[in-house]
């Protein structure tokens, strides 16, 4: 009785820490939400650089991942030669600078719940890319499902009452580049073995996404903050939104290594559904009853999506309990018939 007891305060122990997890992942992802939003959008903070509101992210980030690295030692940096970095991590900085970029500049011309309505375009995208570059199968069914999560993403454009077409042009590029990425991650570096936390990760990447980043802001922005004379860095502000990028980093590797990649999907969509409710009744966004049932059908596509992989990695995992089982069975089969001849040959001497 007092093992059963024990494992099943093991297990509601476990599943306590799983949703701790999540809120925490869901608390960060959401501040840093509506952080962005108040210092870009033009009615709040207004402060609508985008460029320069990242590279601030990326030099707190990178800042504070080395110090993590090489100061304390608290993660071991991994192993990656010169061409590797050119190789693998150079163009993953370039598509991470582009989706952050854009995807920051988007808050400037929609609504925080439009973009999350837009944001659910992110398994159509990974999926495409993944397919072209021959990372995905097709499979008929999952395009079906694809295409229906476009199209309720459309009902939901078509019923957003503050539409904006370059705002859309942003976020669906955001979309793009961060689809691109996820996808040249499995190529480049988890098919070599090489496997990054967020603190390694912002490491190797946030150097580079500055690098990039630099050129546009030369060009775009610097002359801009340049002439201004009203604009003071505020420490405040922009040191407590770095830290709350910081922290997301983090809890997203601890949402992932401690629980899965699937919960962490099943979790962005309770996210989504809480940034719709705050954007419409804390900043007054209108959301449309045509916003919501497209969003809607985008959902159940995403939540359809998520419950196939999910089917497909039990599938997968039991396969490999079956060849482990298979092979172990062989094994100790072999060690009989070892033993058998053995056993004859000291019976005939």
């Amino acid at each position: 009785m007092g093992k059963g007891g024990s494992l099943s305060e093991g297990v509601i122990r476990k599943i306590l820490l799983s949703y701790t997890y999540v809120a925490i992942w869901i608390f960060l992802s959401f501040t840093v939400i509506v952080y962005n939003k108040y210092i870009l959008d033009k009615k709040m903070y207004n402060w609508p650089f985008p460029i320069s509101l990242t590279m601030i992210h990326m030099s707190f980030c990178a800042s504070l991942a080395f110090v993590l690295v090489r100061v304390f030692k608290l993660v071991e940096p991994v192993t990656m030669s010169r061409d590797l970095y050119i190789s693998s991590v150079v163009p993953i900085g370039a598509l991470y600078s582009l989706s952050l970029w854009l995807s920051n500049s988007a808050y400037i011309y929609l609504s925080v719940s439009f973009i999350q309505m837009l944001k659910a375009l992110m398994p159509v995208a990974v999926y495409s890319i993944g397919v072209s570059l021959k990372k995905e199968s097709f499979k008929t069914d999952t395009m079906v499902n694809m295409v229906s999560i476009s199209i309720g993403v459309a009902i939901a454009a078509y019923g957003e009452a503050r539409f904006d077409t370059w705002g859309v042009i942003l976020q669906l590029g955001a979309v793009a580049f961060e689809a691109t990425r996820l996808v040249l991650i499995q190529i480049l570096l988890t098919s070599k073995g090489i496997t990054l936390n967020p603190i390694t990760s912002l490491y190797y990447v946030a150097p580079c996404c500055l690098a990039f980043l630099f050129v546009p802001w030369i060009f775009v922005e610097y002359p801009i903050l340049r002439d201004s004379s009203s604009f003071h860095f505020d420490f405040l502000i922009f040191g407590t939104n770095s830290l709350c990028a910081f922290a997301l980093n983090l809890a997203v590797f601890l949402l992932v290594g401690k629980t899965s990649a699937l919960t962490m999907n099943v979790a962005g969509v309770v996210k989504d559904w809480l940034l719709i409710a705050f954007s419409w009744s804390v900043i007054k966004d209108t959301v449309t009853p045509i916003n919501l049932f497209g969003y809607g059908l985008a959902f159940l596509g995403v939540a359809y999506y998520n419950h196939s992989k999910l089917q497909a990695l039990k599938a997968k995992e039991a396969q490999k309990k079956t060849a482990l089982a298979d092979e172990e069975a062989n094994r100790l089969l072999e060690d009989r018939e070892g033993d058998g001849i053995g056993k004859r040959n000291e019976s005939q001497n």
